[in-house]
């Protein structure tokens, strides 16, 4: 290819172009590295969670775990009564259940015994001998991590490309990850040239500048995970310059050098960049003020950038032309700091006197960011690894209204928040789905169950929104709630697929359970799905059937229930539970089970569709969503081992006619 002539001006973009001709702008390998190397490398890999986060329930408090129906009552004038059991330190497997009237002590923490599904506060508590009055009464989870309530095994925690930092650490850590696969990092040389610059420290004479442009560069590439050596100043001499260059050639990959770029007869950098190897110069003049006099050389497969000497020119550069190039041979994504005015999706409300720096993520929606906001719970590691900011509640606030205005102090890129906004009900099947097309690096999956979904929708906040309610009255999936959401001219049912989802039991099934009647047993004690999620309003449902055919009160009928008040929010939570002990039985996908190594007992086929917000039709991603539903071979191939527990309909990826 012919060289470029010099100063025929280019555009930044036409500039990358020409690179890319003569160099692979891409990571130049991959290597293994310990946990305590990692910080400020960029990951290789996606890590997937080998664990489940927490890895059982535990308290967040010190207190006393208790059956929250036993507290009811219990108020500071009238304190419930309760025999002590013991005390529950961390570290240790509790071989303790909890009946009725009974509690055990329990430092923060520590796991969570059978038989209870909340702990009250130290405070509000009193030990008298071998019974402790309760002040306060608690509710279900009150105080309580459950087993993947923050990261499910399985689930993609941190995408490769991110920079590691003392939290994305924090949390490999806390995977039990001793290794990790990151880029190689790059080695850059970095030169100042001209005669009139001098290293700071040095005595300043008339007619000298101290070299900031060394150390800026420099510095900047340390931050960005490359390494990068200041090799000094260079004076305005060819020889000089040409024979540093030469042998540097064979030690880096890339040569960044500031001043001496024009072309006036001191200025040497674009003659030395030319004739040191082929192709030589191939871009001598950018299309930008400041910026102009950029020079870029390609020479014996090394990169040279040759930076305006000006110092505003050569930090302009550094991000428009190096910044880009960086990224792309280290495979970083970018994340940066600023504060935005974003309105908040839920009310929240806070004690008084501190101020609250809630891990939120943003969804955008037009021109405007929504704040929706993440778990405060100081356990969690999820937040501090998805959160795109931290919205500041001041300490005089104590209460924030739906819609209110807050400043979120970002900790992602507005230009990386993803497009695709996807709130509802959590799905296997449509995370391989998102993950095999790639739409995973361009979507937001907040899991709020299926009503959650419904009402984003409506707010305008989600695009689409996976669903599988159950309408009572006419025992159809979905479709009844178009009118029941107000949704008819706003949003559209698209057609996914249907799910096995059944009873989740203990290998071997020592119960012998074979029903949700069973869940009536005193020996059994079951693990409940969150209010609102789809799999909660079935549960119901049926329950409700048994009441009338008892003839009892469906209240009545759920408080004989051991474990009803026990919630989690996840069907991976479910399987965790049963898993460790701490329940019998639980209702859940048939997949979870599988991968578990549980016993399942099918129930019931449901239907699980797509609620699509109207405006979102013609989103590029949404359409790319619905093309993916809509090809059969790409939806039997994703099916692949879930097979047994997935089954496609006949219009999937279809709008439905409600």
């Amino acid at each position: 290819m012919d060289r470029r002539v010099y100063y025929n001006l280019v555009s930044v973009s036409e500039a990358i172009e020409l690179i890319e001709k003569y160099f692979k702008l891409e990571p130049l390998g991959v290597e293994e590295i310990y946990l305590e190397n990692a910080y400020n490398r960029v990951l290789a890999e996606d890590i997937y969670s080998p664990i489940d986060y927490p890895p059982f329930d535990r308290s967040n408090v010190d207190g006393f775990a208790v059956r929250s129906n036993d507290t009811i009552s219990a108020n500071e004038y009238n304190p419930v009564k309760l025999r002590l059991k013991g005390y529950l330190e961390p570290g240790y497997k509790p071989e303790l259940t909890i009946e009725k009237n009974e509690t055990v002590e329990i430092a923060t923490g520590a796991m969570i015994p059978r038989g209870v599904d909340s702990v009250v506060m130290i405070e509000y508590c009193e030990k008298r001998g071998g019974e402790v009055y309760v002040y306060k009464p608690a509710y279900p989870g009150e105080n309580i991590s459950f087993a993947g309530s923050d990261i499910s095994r399985g689930d993609i925690v941190i995408l490769r490309g991110t920079k590691i930092t003392p939290e994305i650490i924090s949390i490999l850590a806390g995977l039990g990850l001793r290794k990790v696969k990151v880029y190689v990092k790059p080695k850059v040389a970095v030169y100042s040239i001209g005669n009139e610059i001098v290293e700071p420290g040095l005595e300043l004479v008339d007619g000298k500048i101290y070299d900031s442009n060394g150390w800026l560069i420099t510095t900047w590439l340390r931050n960005n995970g490359v390494e990068a050596d200041y090799r000094g100043i260079i004076k305005d001499n060819y020889i000089e310059l040409y024979n540093a260059i030469e042998k540097d050639l064979n030690r880096y990959d890339l040569i960044i050098t500031s001043g001496g770029t024009s072309k006036g007869l001191s200025d040497i950098v674009y003659r030395v960049f030319n004739d040191i190897g082929e192709p030589g110069v191939i871009v001598h003049g950018l299309k930008i003020k400041p910026g102009k006099p950029t020079v870029i050389s390609i020479a014996r497969n090394k990169l040279l950038i040759g930076l305006p000497g000006f110092p505003l020119s050569c930090y302009t550069i550094l991000h428009l032309i190096v910044k880009p190039i960086i990224y792309r041979l280290i495979g970083l994504i970018e994340k940066q700091n600023n504060i935005i005015k974003s309105r908040i999706s839920f009310r929240i409300r806070k004690p008084l006197g501190i101020t609250w720096f809630l891990p939120v993520v943003l969804l955008k929606n037009n021109n405007e960011y929504t704040a929706y906001p993440l778990t405060i719970e100081s356990s969690s590691i999820y937040s501090i690894a998805w959160s795109d900011g931290l919205a500041i509640i001041p300490e005089n606030t104590d209460t924030l209204l739906e819609n209110t205005y807050v400043d979120v102090l970002l900790t992602n890129s507005l230009d990386k928040i993803p497009e695709l906004n996807i709130i509802g009900s959590s799905d296997y099947l449509l995370t391989k789905i998102l993950v095999s097309t790639g739409l995973n690096n361009y979507s937001r999956f907040l899991f709020t169950g299926s009503t959650g979904g419904w009402y984003a929708v409506k707010r305008g906040e989600a695009d689409i929104a996976p669903t599988h309610l159950l309408d009572e009255e006419t025992l159809i999936y979905n479709k009844p709630f178009i009118d029941k959401f107000d949704l008819r001219n706003k949003a559209v049912l698209i057609r996914g697929y249907i799910r096995l989802i059944g009873i989740i039991v203990e290998k071997n099934n020592p119960k012998n359970i074979k029903s949700i009647r069973d869940f009536l047993r005193e020996d059994v004690y079951i693990v409940n799905r969150n209010k609102g999620s789809g799999t909660r309003v079935y549960l119901d449902y049926v329950l409700k059937k048994i009441a009338l055919e008892e003839n009892i009160d469906f209240y009545n009928l759920i408080s004989r229930i051991n474990g009803y008040n026990y919630e989690v929010k996840t069907h991976s939570a479910v399987a965790i539970a049963i898993k460790q002990g701490r329940a019998d039985a639980g209702i859940g996908l048939g997949v979870v089970a599988k991968i578990y190594d549980l016993d399942f007992i099918p129930l019931i086929w449901e239907e699980y569709d797509f609620l699509v917000k109207k405006t979102s039709l013609d989103k590029k991603f949404v359409k790319e969503f619905i093309e993916y539903l809509r090809d059969r071979d790409f939806m039997q191939k994703i099916l692949g081992e879930y097979r047994d527990y997935y089954r496609l309909q006949s219009d999937t990826g279809f709008e439905i006619t409600v």
